[in-house]
């Protein structure tokens, strides 16, 4: 039976053989992905297909400045012009 220090010996080297074996096909898989990219005149979306994000959704406006017509949604950090004060004067009916 072999000792713990003798298995992870072998297994020190199987890792780099496994590293080297992954490296040298993963070279040869691209070579031969590009050749056929080339060969048949793919696009990136036919080869790494992705949906469209959706536009987002614009959210309508809670509170209106009345001098600059400036407007908020009442998400993120509230503008100057509300910061610290009282919200309702402001609100868009």
């Amino acid at each position: 039976m072999s000792s713990y220090a003798e298995l992870l010996a072998q297994k020190k080297l199987l890792d780099e053989q496994i590293a080297n074996a992954k490296k040298a096909e993963s070279e040869q898989a691209l070579q031969t992905v590009l050749q056929l990219v080339q060969e048949f005149g793919f696009t990136a979306q036919q080869v790494f297909p992705w949906k469209p994000s959706k536009p987002k959704k614009k959210v309508e406006a809670k509170y209106r400045d009345p001098e600059t017509g400036a407007t908020w949604s009442g998400r993120g950090k509230p503008p100057q012009w509300i910061a610290g004060k009282e919200r309702t004067p402001f609100v868009v009916a």
